[in-house]
């Protein structure tokens, strides 16, 4: 009897509550209720901008900020990967894969899909408006039209008064 291996789900994940809600609604909808064997097999990415690219233009004093503002983005690297961690195992989910790449995230998160054969890419969406996801660009967007896969934009609810 031949065994089928399992599809492969990645959801990227950075230092934000909407990414965080989509990995828990993800584990919720797609792993908690089959803790024993889930459809999917997980992994988790967190896309780890270079320090380079988050000063921007080279100038005077350059050299000596970037090791504190790279030290600085392997904390929150270690941290977002701790929650996740944590979430996953709090769902009983003990086998996600995590891992953290330097890059733009709409670049890595492709890749991701592409380099694991991922049949569903899971998102979480800022909720940004038409002009500011303009201006600053949006990860879900770019990835919803150049992601070899389906992809899942998970919107946290807003809370009404």
């Amino acid at each position: 009897m031949a065994t089928s291996e399992k599809q492969v789900m990645v959801v990227g994940v950075d230092d934000s509550e909407h990414s965080m809600y989509a990995l828990e609604w993800t584990l919720d909808h797609f792993f908690a209720p089959v803790a024993s064997n889930p459809p999917f097999k997980l992994f988790i990415f967190h896309a780890k901008p270079s320090a380079a690219s988050t000063i921007g233009l080279a100038g005077l004093g350059t050299a000596e900020v970037l090791p504190h503002v790279d030290a600085d983005l392997k904390k929150i690297a270690a941290r977002v990967v701790e929650k996740a961690k944590e979430l996953c195992l709090s769902k009983s989910v003990n086998d996600a894969v995590v891992e953290v790449v330097e890059g733009d995230a709409r670049n890595v998160l492709c890749e991701a899909v592409e380099k694991h054969h991922a049949s569903v890419l899971v998102v979480g969406s800022h909720g940004y408006g038409a002009i500011k996801r303009a201006v600053i660009g949006s990860v879900s967007d770019y990835c919803a039209h150049h992601a070899h896969c389906s992809v899942m934009i998970v919107k946290k609810p807003k809370v009404k008064h």
